[in-house]
C-alpha cells in the first residue's frame, strides 16, 4: 500500500526501496512526510513512538566487508555485544561517502530495502511489532511489521543494542 504524493516525484532511492519491499510480499504502507531534523520528529510524523522507528547502520567488518544492523531509535549499537555475535575484534563506521557508496543510499535514507549490494543483516531483538524503517528518501518512510521484514530479510535477531 502506498501514501504518495503525486506531486512529489518518486527517487531512485525510494524506487529500490519501495520494489524491494513489494518483492519480499510486506504488507506495508508507504508514508512522507517531507525532511525533519530529529530523529523524533520523524517518529512524530510517522505516528510511532521513537523506539518504533527503526535506524539502519552500516558497520565495516573489514576490507569490502560490511553488514547492516536494524537499531530502534531510543537505542544505540553496543560494539562490545555486536563484536561478541560476530566474533570480531574490532568494527566501525564507515563515513557518509562509503556508506553511501556500500549501499546506494544517502546518510538518513539508508534501509536493508534495495541496497545496491545485498550485505548481511543484524535486527536488534527489539526490531518487533509496527515499525517504520527509511523508505529510500529524505522524509520518506516504510511502515510495516518487525518480525515480518527480519524474517523477509532472513536477518539474525540479537540483543545489540544499549539505551540511548
Amino acid at each position: 500500500m502506498e501514501n504518495s504524493s503525486p506531486e512529489i516525484p518518486e527517487t531512485p532511492g525510494e524506487r529500490r526501496a519501495r520494489e524491494a519491499v513489494e518483492a519480499l510480499g510486506l504488507t506495508h504502507e508507504i508514508r512522507r512526510h517531507g525532511r525533519v531534523s530529529s530523529l523524533a520528529e520523524a517518529a512524530a510524523a510517522r505516528g510511532v513512538a521513537p523506539g518504533s522507528l527503526i535506524k539502519t547502520m552500516v558497520v565495516r567488518r573489514g576490507e569490502d566487508d560490511y553488514l547492516l544492523v536494524l537499531v530502534p531509535g531510543d537505542r544505540t549499537i553496543s560494539w562490545p555485544k555486536l563484536r561478541e555475535l560476530l566474533g570480531v575484534k574490532r568494527l566501525s563506521m564507515p563515513d557518509a561517502a562509503t556508506a553511501k557508496d556500500t549501499t546506494g543510499y544517502e546518510r538518513g535514507t539508508i534501509t536493508p530495502l534495495g541496497p545496491t549490494r545485498a550485505w548481511p543483516v543484524i535486527a536488534d531483538s527489539r526490531v518487533v511489532g509496527p515499525i517504520s524503517i527509511g523508505g529510500g528518501g529524505h522524509g520518506v518512510g516504510i511502515s510495516l511489521d518487525g518480525e515480518a521484514l527480519v524474517a523477509a530479510l532472513g536477518a539474525i535477531r540479537a540483543d545489540v543494542t544499549d539505551p540511548e
